[in-house]
């Protein structure tokens, strides 16, 4: 049996000790041999006790039914142990407790056991009642503890929309350890007889701690301040929870502390109905969908249509004689619900004031924002709205250069002066990893050196990167501040909209790191470190600034934006996206703007399933967001531990460590892996705390260069067209594997027997070679795992598209308008006229966008000097899709004349 260290997540400790004890009392049952039953007892003792540090967290079977197991096995009531246990395992799986309650006498009758939550129609689970626990924290005796479940049960009504049960832990720590375990609480009552400490001592409980702020903070609290210090402390790790402080202390003593999540403060009472009708109000708040809703009751509405769109209610279809077959395949509710109506209790996106509205106020809470705005045409037009609405022609803009390729055209849209950022590149893997922030600091200084700081207007980064890479959000907030208070940050967190909903994640996040800093500049510490470290910093030249981890100034202004493709990460429907805005300038100076370009860029018909998607993905979160996120990152590390750990599959593939992925330099905690085969799994919230990148765990990249084939051809050729399974991002050698909140375990191993599959006729095929087939897979693999063509950085912007050669920013608006022309361009071949003109030294400048895919990013943009770099690796390209670029006439570039006109031009316009 597994220690419990060995184990990453306390979730899949329970499930996995619960089937190891029902596997046991079953064979025990069996009247095994006698020379098997002191090991089967010997079995079941260790897993009892090691559910027994567990099962105090959870409200079902609770601990009066465990006891009572435990008390069966050592009387030796086999038979009945074995149908409780049974029971109960079933029960946690298919998650019947949920909704009914589960007998575990041997002579009871069951008439549901068979029935599978997930084999239930629809229809069925939607009419049941959602169940939930409530954590009551006090320290009380087993009858008081009875007393208080009683009460709880007592106030049950028949007409309450949900169903829950109470789980009693007596500590603090027993308090911040049940809601990291258990992600059935939705609320938490604290009561006034609290202790601090648990009883519990074991490492995979008191490492979750650290999350809360670990025992230093625990240790500091003081007696008088357990209750309101819970509730904040909660607030930092589930936020979205709700919390209700009972005290015997006064309004007056209690009005001036943090009281975090705390929804209501019961002063010494045991109202217990009161509790009860709050706490059923604060779930219901959560589990509110308005526009989903509004849509469900506008398709029961009799109407007549005399407007657009001929599907509305389905009229179109029904009274087809050739398209029945969609109406049959969709299913009727998705045409009553089409309509280009906003009224009838709908809301128009463009100017929202009814239910679209507060289910995007609802989004702002869930996501932490000040403003939430939903796009029903995916991220790249978010991208394009904040930067339309932010960035004015002649605004410098520091960019990620390998971000999203909508970024770029944003830059070309709005007339900005792009400076780009060069990301370290893991040549080995022919991937790019993220901007390190000494580049960052290093171009605002020569900015400001060169007098331009007051034109720097954003920076915008890619976090977390399509690879898994993730920025410490604060410390190049912070840094950047410290050098241009002024600064509006966007984050790209197309593939990160779920970080929210996990603690780990959430303080890498720039809504949560915006929030953090604007309270953190509010306070006389801050000011102090602050004036200290100017007084200290003064006179210091560019070196040591670079090398200083800088602090912003108090009245720094925090402007920050995220994009999120919820559709990517979470549950909505294609294009399903979000900006969330966390900006102290927005309502004086962005508001107008933004409303412009998103005007601009929304369309007037947007869909309204997408919408009522958004609304419903969001509810999902605020609900079980924490749960299922810890699901798929547990999906994922079972997918790191199952081929680590396999000896045939470490013949052929690798999975990319964050050693692999982060050089050593940006990583001071050290850690290398998450989980190695013969320590077993790492602490990642050390590495997510410090480290300048981390590596989201949930992202599986696979080194395949040992199989022979390049990752393009694994993707299609063996995942895709052979076993159905399907990925979205490979690079030369890689290909990467991404878990989400729907991955399952079933997934997990079906992926490991394909790879196992496809290891074992590896193996048959190189029984079979001959020596010449030997020798061509051999030179196969070292051509991909050893000779790797070296990724090329930004080269520049040529002459004529910058202003001076001060600093690097160019004009990449006039290059993508110069190239309408079709007079001002040229086309070269890669192997013959542009490798001969560069080999001359002549100055060869693209004219478009070239995409490859993978890595799916700009390796050059209009105006951009093409670098023998970028022309080596162009030439080593194996990819077949270049987006762009034309096989068929070579690379079109910019003629000499085209420049020098454009050169002639800003000459003219020179104010000297």
């Amino acid at each position: 049996m597994h220690a419990m260290n060995d184990y990453s997540s306390a979730i899949q400790l329970r499930s996995d000790r619960w089937s190891a004890l029902r596997e046991v009392t079953s064979a025990l049952k069996r009247s095994p041999p006698q020379q098997s039953i002191a090991k089967l007892n010997k079995q079941a003792q260790d897993l009892f006790e090691s559910l027994a540090l567990i099962e105090p967290y959870w409200a079902f079977p609770g601990m009066a039914a465990f006891d009572h197991m435990r008390r069966q096995f050592e009387h030796g009531n086999v038979a009945d142990l074995a149908f409780a246990v049974n029971r109960v395992t079933r029960a946690l799986t298919t998650g019947a407790y949920r909704r009914r309650s589960i007998p575990l006498e041997r002579d009871s009758v069951d008439e549901e056991e068979h029935a599978d939550e997930a084999m239930l129609p629809p229809e069925a689970r939607a009419m049941a009642k959602p169940y939930f626990e409530v954590l009551i924290v006090d320290d009380v005796s087993d009858q008081q503890e009875r007393w208080l479940r009683n009460n709880v049960t007592r106030m049950r009504r028949h007409e309450d929309p949900f169903v829950y049960e109470a789980v009693v832990v007596p500590s603090i720590e027993d308090a911040l350890v049940a809601v990291l375990f258990n992600h059935n609480i939705q609320a938490i009552v604290v009561r006034p007889g609290l202790s601090l400490k648990s009883t519990v001592k074991e490492e995979i409980l008191t490492r979750f701690l650290a999350r809360a702020g670990g025992h230093e903070a625990i240790d500091a609290l003081q007696p008088e301040n357990y209750g309101p210090e819970l509730c904040r402390m909660i607030a930092n790790v589930r936020p979205e929870l709700d919390a209700y402080l009972v005290t015997e202390r006064s309004v007056e003593d209690i009005a001036g502390l943090d009281l975090g999540i705390c929804r209501r403060v019961f002063y010494n009472q045991e109202d217990f109905m009161e509790l009860h009708l709050n706490i059923l109000r604060g779930v219901q708040a959560r589990n509110k969908s308005p526009f989903f809703t509004a849509l469900v009751e506008y398709s029961k509405q009799p109407t007549g249509v005399f407007h657009a769109m001929p599907i509305s209610r389905g009229k179109s279809i029904s009274r087809s004689h050739w398209i029945q077959d969609m109406g049959a395949f969709y299913g009727p509710n998705i045409f009553l619900a089409e309509t280009s109506a906003t009224s009838g209790g709908l809301d128009s996106l463009l100017e929202p004031h009814g239910p679209i509205k507060e289910a995007q106020e609802l989004a702002a809470r869930a996501f932490g924002s000040k403003q939430t705005f939903f796009a029903t045409n995916g991220t790249s037009t978010c991208n394009k709205i904040v930067v339309q609405a932010l960035v004015r022609p002649g605004d410098i803009v520091l960019v990620d250069r390998d971000c999203h390729k909508s970024h770029h055209y944003g830059m070309v849209l709005a007339g900005a002066q792009v400076s780009y950022l060069d990301s370290y590149p893991l040549n080995e893997y022919s991937m790019y990893g993220a901007v390190p922030l000494r580049e960052i600091k290093h171009q605002l200084l020569a900015l400001k050196e060169a007098g331009k700081l007051d034109r720097v207007r954003m920076l915008l980064l890619t976090n977390c990167t399509f690879d898994g890479l993730v920025y410490n959000v604060e410390r190049v907030m912070e840094e950047c501040l410290a050098i241009k208070p002024d600064l509006v940050f966007l984050w790209d967190e197309a593939w990160f909209a779920f970080a929210r909903f996990n603690p780990t994640y959430r303080q890498r996040t720039g809504m949560n790191v915006a929030n953090n800093l604007r309270e953190k500049l509010r306070t006389e510490a801050h000011a102090q470190k602050y004036e200290a470290q100017q007084a200290e910093l003064e006179g210091a030249d560019t070196e040591t600034l670079l090398n200083t981890r800088l602090i912003p100034p108090p009245q720094t202004r925090v402007r920050v934006y995220t994009t999120q493709s919820t559709h990517k990460t979470l549950t909505s429907l294609r294009q399903g996206s979000m900006i969330h805005v966390n900006d102290q300038d927005f309502k004086g100076e962005v508001e107008q703007s933004f409303h412009e370009a998103y005007m601009t860029h929304t369309s007037t018909s947007p869909n309204y399933q997408i919408i009522a998607s958004l609304d419903v993905g969001r509810r999902q979160v605020e609900l079980e967001g924490f749960e299922f996120v810890q699901r798929q990152i547990e999906a994922a590390m079972s997918m790191r531990r199952a081929i680590s750990d396999h000896p045939l599959l470490s013949k052929y593939f690798r999975v990319l460590r964050p050693g692999d992925m982060i050089p050593e330099e940006y990583r001071p905690s050290g850690v290398q892996s998450y989980y190695d085969v013969e320590r077993g799994w790492t602490d990642m919230w050390e590495s997510w705390e410090q480290d300048e990148f981390a590596l989201d765990p949930t992202r599986v990249t696979l080194a395949v260069g040992g199989t022979g084939w390049d990752g393009d051809t694994f993707k299609t050729q063996i995942l895709m067209d052979k076993y159905g399974i399907q990925i979205n991002k490979t690079s030369r050698n890689t290909v990467l594997f991404m878990t989400n909140i729907g991955t399952t375990r079933s997934s997990v191993a079906y992926l490991i027997e394909v790879l196992v599959e496809i290891a074992h006729s590896l193996d048959d095929l190189m029984d079979d070679a001959s020596n010449m087939e030997r020798r061509a897979f051999d030179r196969r693999v070292s051509n991909l795992v050893e000779n790797y063509p070296p990724l090329p950085d930004f080269s520049r912007f040529h002459e004529a598209f910058r202003a001076d050669e001060e600093t690097p920013e160019g004009d990449i608006r006039s290059a993508f308008f110069l190239a309408y022309d079709d007079t001002n361009c040229d086309y070269l071949e890669l192997d013959g006229s542009l490798k001969e003109a560069m080999d001359a030294g002549e100055t060869v400048v693209s004219a478009s966008f070239i995409i490859p895919y993978p890595p799916g990013f700009p390796i050059l943009v209009p105006g951009q000097v093409v670098s023998q770099e970028i022309l080596s690796f162009m030439r080593a390209l194996d990819v077949s899709e270049i987006h762009g670029y034309r096989p068929d006439l070579g690379l079109r570039v910019f003629t000499a004349e085209a420049l020098e006109n454009v050169r002639v031009k800003d000459l003219s316009h020179s104010p000297n």
